[in-house]
């Protein structure tokens, strides 16, 4: 098996654990409150990072001794940790709220705009844009008409949380793309994690009941969003993207939607109407056509180092 295949079907297998995340999150609120959940679960998340970083410390450890200080910058690591954080904690909050109202499928669906929403608010901080992300932008809209948007022209509230989601998705992607470049990346995800769990419990002990009963209920579900959703399937992506070619590494993530609206209807019985499926098919090839030029550029460029 040859190392771009591996690393793809790694990638899938990355979407296969957040899709079903989705799953996870519905069944995980059937015993607990929403910001408990969350606060656990990035609890979790947060732990489970500790051993990779510890590890691939230990693997690069030359590395850091001549990498620039900030990199490794306790302050720097709390502040921006504590800015992606908040931004996290905002989204996650509004996927998890949303799920009480909406299925798995259409959240992950919904909630995957975010790869086109993150081009599109690029150009507030003045990113180029081009014709594939305009294209993949309306098909993925009248996608999203057709997914979420009824026949009186109304949308579900559960719906309309998971878009207002998407944004905080896409812009806590670009922050996250603009500390990437100052600190290390594993140590920012976990401090970012911890920082949205401490908010999450915030939240929690003001307007939710905690019960050790109903977490222990609710283990398996926590258990999976937090180690398998966060700590297994971050790893899995950056491992798998060193090797994976750009085309292969967009469609492969995009699939997180489709495996969310299996496993909702696979292990929750839930049905889409064919108006739903149907928009659900637009949003999927908008998010991929948004990719288009992304795809190209980088697979030309790679083209030409081989040369």
């Amino acid at each position: 098996m040859t190392k771009e295949l591996r690393s793809s079907l790694l990638l899938l297998l990355t979407a296969a654990i957040w899709g079903l995340a989705f799953v996870a999150q519905r069944v995980g609120m059937q015993h607990l409150g929403a910001f408990t959940f969350n606060a656990i679960r990035f609890a979790l998340g947060s732990i489970s990072l500790i051993p990779v970083i510890y590890f691939v410390g230990n693997s690069n450890k030359k590395k850091e001794i001549q990498a620039d200080k900030a990199e490794n910058d306790i302050k720097t690591i709390a502040k921006y940790g504590a800015i992606a954080g908040s931004i996290l904690f905002t989204a996650a909050a509004l996927q998890q709220v949303g799920l009480i109202y909406t299925t798995a499928g259409k959240a992950g669906f919904i909630t995957s705009l975010y790869i086109v929403l993150v081009p599109l608010l690029g150009l507030f901080i003045k990113q180029k844009s081009n014709g594939f992300i305009w294209v993949g932008a309306v098909v993925a809209a009248i996608g999203l008409y057709f997914l979420s948007i009824n026949e009186d022209l109304t949308i579900q509230f559960g719906d309309l949380l998971q878009l207002i989601g998407a944004f905080f998705w896409a812009a806590h992607i670009l922050v996250i793309g603009s500390f990437a470049s100052k600190i290390n990346v594993l140590k920012l995800s976990s401090a970012q994690f911890a920082v949205c769990s401490v908010l999450s419990l915030i939240v929690a002990l003001i307007f939710e009941e905690i019960q050790m009963a109903n977490i222990i209920s609710a283990a398996l579900p926590i258990l999976y969003g937090g180690i398998m959703s966060v700590g297994i399937a971050y790893t899995l992506q950056v491992v798998a993207q060193r090797h994976a070619k750009p085309s292969h590494a967009a469609i492969a993530l995009s699939m997180e939607a489709v495996f969310a609206a299996l496993g909702g209807a696979v292990l929750l019985n839930e049905v889409m109407s064919l108006r739903g499926y149907f928009g659900a098919f637009l949003m999927l090839v908008g998010m991929l056509i948004s990719q288009g030029d992304n795809i190209i550029s980088r697979n030309r460029k790679k083209a030409t180092i081989n040369e």
